[in-house]
């Protein structure tokens, strides 16, 4: 270990993006996603070699790899793709809100947790982690049509729960409250402003600028919500839904080409940031109690979410066990969003190590699940020709 710390510092970086971006992709035939293995990497290495533990370089380059997830899923929403399956949707929410009442409930008398906590944790393991599920949703036997319903239910769910999650972190007085509200929504009404008055004085003279302009813009209000307690995640995604809802006015700030091109930006520094996550673990995280945990997570809240989902889709839409299956398990992972609030409540909430390491259980278990029930689908040779084809603006 230590002629691990005592080698060169550009060695030991060299060695660590051949791993997490060749280990990964070795490891998916076996259906491990590529984020679980950036995580249990950046165990290994801040529980076992002691190395990157607050390493400023790495923490910049997974601010970017959070920012840009949510940033990619913020441009995928489709408002009219939503309006158009609202009935179905709507009853999928409030079907999802009476689950995480019953979730907060159960974690009020059960684990003994105050109110505010048990409402963070219900958020942390109902919650689908929307950016993950569309980076590896193609990976998985889904059909088509199944498909759109997953991303759709992954949006409409995030979207609710991120407003939960917004209330229930500034909730500590009506002043707190209404601070950060007025923040959040200056900053809902003047990205348009801002987008527009880029696009009519710098565009012009800086052809080709907008992905960096989106990038940045992105980092900055990801920074101003950091600073209001909620993450990066909700600003980021507030200015992809922000993008997308000026796509007529602005076609270049949210085109096919602009979402792949985060896409790929997301991809390449997305695994900085479940390496970072998997050093902040300690060997205390999976203590006897916190392992139990993760189990009474696991056996309760996995089930619960298939089964809500089967039986919704078979009453509304008639659909055929397989499909219904198919949706509700593709749902399941929650490993961005459930690794975000454990942080949050490690860091704000003083929570005890056996609840923080027992989200971060679930939420490897849950992004696993979908994986091992529905089987990787292996690409043919003209999928990936057509993948690698730019795409059209």
């Amino acid at each position: 270990m230590e002629t691990l710390k005592q080698m060169p510092r550009e060695f030991i970086y060299v060695a660590l993006l051949f791993a997490l971006f060749v280990v990964p992709k070795v490891l998916q035939r076996y259906r491990v996603p590529a984020a679980i293995t950036s995580l249990t990497l950046g165990a290994g290495a801040g529980m076992g070699l002691g190395v990157f533990q607050d390493d400023a370089t790495l923490k910049m380059l997974s601010t970017f790899g959070i920012v840009s997830l949510f940033l990619f899923a913020g441009l995928d929403v489709d408002f009219a793709e939503l309006r158009g399956q609202t009935v179905v949707l709507v009853q999928h929410i409030v079907i999802m809100l009476i689950t995480l009442g019953l979730v907060v409930a159960g974690a009020v008398r059960f684990l003994d947790l105050d109110l505010r906590t048990s409402t963070l944790v219900g958020v942390a393991l109902v919650t689908p982690s929307t950016g993950f599920i569309l980076n590896s949703i193609d990976q998985l036997n889904v059909d088509p049509g199944a498909q759109i319903w997953v991303k759709s239910k992954a949006i409409a769910s995030e979207l609710i729960c991120l407003i939960i999650l917004f209330a229930t972190i500034r909730s500590t007085s009506a002043q707190d409250m209404t601070l950060a509200s007025l923040a959040l929504i200056g900053i809902i009404v003047l990205l348009p402003l801002v987008f527009r008055l880029f696009a009519a004085f710098v565009v012009p003279h800086a052809p080709k600028s907008e992905f960096a302009f989106l990038m940045m813009t992105a980092v900055a209000c990801g920074a101003i919500t950091y600073q209001l307690g909620v993450y990066y995640l909700v600003g980021a995604f507030v200015v992809g839904i922000a993008a997308q809802r000026l796509r007529k006015r602005m076609p270049a700030i949210a085109s096919e080409r602009m979402l792949h091109s985060v896409e790929s930006f997301s991809s390449l520094f997305v695994p900085f940031y479940f390496f970072v996550a998997g050093t902040h673990l300690r060997t205390e995280n999976f203590a006897p109690m916190a392992l139990l945990t993760a189990l009474g997570f696991i056996l309760v809240a996995i089930p619960v979410r298939i089964a809500s989902v089967w039986v919704h889709r078979r009453l509304a839409l008639g659909e055929s066990f397989k499909k219904s299956l198919g949706v509700g398990a593709a749902l399941l992972p929650t490993l961005v969003f459930t690794l975000v609030i454990a942080e949050i409540l490690r860091d704000r909430f003083a929570a005890p190590p056996w609840l923080f390491g027992g989200l971060v259980v679930y939420a490897v278990v849950s992004s696993l699940m979908p994986g091992i029930l529905l089987g990787v689908r292996v690409p043919e040779e003209s999928d990936e020709l057509l993948k690698d084809q730019p795409a059209k603006v």
